[in-house]
């Protein structure tokens, strides 16, 4: 799949937003400064390491969540790359509080190639870009203007985990404790959760979206990996039809893989959603539809934005939303109402 397909299929929707000056500072008002030691800094990744020799000052972010990595570690961005939504700065309202009153990033173009020319402009010392299709030609370029994090090598592209990607920034940035405590927040956050419903251990969870027909999320897909930190565990055979990909359209005869105790679909508006799955007799025969396990997330809105983002800073507002929908479907009783979130 191409590296525009994968973008493409991300997200829904791709705009654009726009910047500020480009001589801001990067740290927030109150925030910490780089713990002892932390420098150099080695963090490795696709195409090799990268050692930061010393605080950065200007952060830019190619890839297209690590701005909330970076906010709830005390550092803004001089520069993100836009993904969807528009939103200022490219900083959704699950991350806003964190900006605190320092001048909001300015925003490069979202696309295949970097936009090298603004970037040069201005003037880097750090260029992260770990969720990112970025290939060796596109780190090459960058690496003449900063230190440059790519893509983790253990992920396919656009698949890296939000763990990973807070601990990897935490460590370029020389927070690495610090990043380490907010993963481990978070991953206590989901402990609870499961502690709360044990209803989702071992079930079977699925997300899928509505592009050229059903595109199903693999569990290297940072979505589908939600809902495996909420206990549940993939269709069997999912990944076979995968290809190594993060997500791939389901053949008719492979619609089977939709059965699943707890179905999340990613649409353009729940009703319109709704209408193209009532229609769908194949997908109606399911025991997944009759049995109402599915969950709608429209994406066009905070919470489906939030749902695609999968960061430290996005995950909390989605799991408050996720959650109670999951619980209503899991049961498998058409009575339980799926509240739209």
């Amino acid at each position: 799949m191409a590296r525009k397909t994968a973008l493409a299929l991300c997200a829904l929707l791709l705009t654009a937003a726009c910047g500020t000056p480009a001589n801001q500072t990067t740290a927030a008002p109150g925030a910490s400064a780089a713990e002892a030691g932390a420098f150099p800094a080695t963090v490795e990744h696709k195409y090799g390491s990268t050692t930061v020799k010393a605080e950065p000052r200007r952060v830019l972010t190619v890839g297209l969540t690590e701005q909330d990595a970076l906010l709830a570690l005390g550092v803004v961005p001089i520069a993100t790359t836009e993904w969807f939504g528009g939103y200022p700065g490219a900083i959704g309202p699950w991350a806003k509080d964190k900006l605190g009153s320092a001048p909001l990033p300015q925003v490069l173009p979202g696309g295949e190639v970097p936009a090298y020319e603004k970037i040069a402009a201005l003037h880097p010392d750090l260029i992260i870009a770990q969720y990112s299709g970025l290939t060796q030609e596109q780190y090459d370029k960058l690496s003449k203007m900063a230190p440059v994090i790519a893509q983790p090598k253990a992920y396919p592209d656009y698949g890296v985990g939000w763990q990973e990607a807070t601990k990897n920034v935490g460590v370029a940035v020389g927070k690495p404790a610090q990043a380490r405590k907010l993963v481990d927040d978070l991953e206590a956050k989901f402990a609870g959760i499961r502690a709360q419903h044990p209803e989702f251990a071992g079930a079977t969870g699925l997300m899928a979206t509505m592009w050229e027909g059903y595109f199903v999320y693999g569990s290297q897909d940072p979505r589908s990996r939600v809902l495996a930190s909420l206990g549940f565990k993939p269709p069997a055979g999912l990944d076979d039809v995968m290809g190594g990909k993060f997500g791939a359209t389901l053949s008719a005869e492979r619609t089977d893989l939709l059965n699943a105790d707890a179905l999340v679909w990613i649409v353009e508006g729940l009703e319109p959603g709704r209408a193209q799955l009532t229609k769908d007799p194949l997908y109606g025969g399911l025991r997944v539809a009759k049995e109402k396990r599915d969950v709608l997330v429209d994406s066009p809105t905070d919470y489906g934005r939030a749902l695609s983002f999968v960061s430290v800073l996005s995950l909390p507002f989605v799991l408050d939303r996720l959650v109670p929908q999951l619980s209503a479907a899991v049961d498998g009783n058409p009575a339980t109402e799926v509240k739209p979130a």
